[in-house]
């Protein structure tokens, strides 16, 4: 591997876990290089200033901590927050490119597929239905 590079990584775009969302629901995508202040200065905005009702965190791979963090400072500084976690893994897809390709012979690419783990946290102002699996009361 020493030869290869990474050109580029996407993941695998699926559907937020939860059924029954609004379609203007706040999601919050927490990136392993997202900054807590910065994403909870505006889920703040969202849920006091614009009174939305629910806010959805979701994060993989390194973010999972950030993501959880994220979480309990809005809980604590809100409180009576409904809270619903859900647990699964993504397919990240890497490219890595042959930086010392064979002389005449065309760049080769490797693929690699990796199941990460991700975690979707649902934030509600509003009670939810208590006996789903990952249903935390305020």
């Amino acid at each position: 591997m020493e030869n290869f590079r990474k050109v580029r990584t996407s993941e695998e775009e699926s559907p937020l876990p939860f059924p029954n969302l609004p379609p203007d629901v706040v999601e919050m995508k927490v990136k392993e290089g997202s900054k807590i202040r910065n994403l909870m200065n505006f889920a703040m905005a969202q849920m006091e200033l614009k009174g939305s009702r629910q806010i959805v965190f979701s994060g993989c791979g390194r973010a999972v901590t950030k993501t959880i963090t994220c979480v309990e400072i809005m809980k604590r500084k809100l409180g009576g927050l409904h809270q619903v976690t859900k647990v699964r893994y993504k397919t990240l897809l890497e490219v890595w490119e042959n930086q010392d390709p064979l002389a005449g012979s065309p760049a080769q690419n490797l693929t690699v597929h990796k199941n990460v783990p991700s975690i979707c946290i649902l934030l509600s102002r509003d009670p939810l239905d208590p006996n789903q699996t990952g249903y935390q009361p305020p």
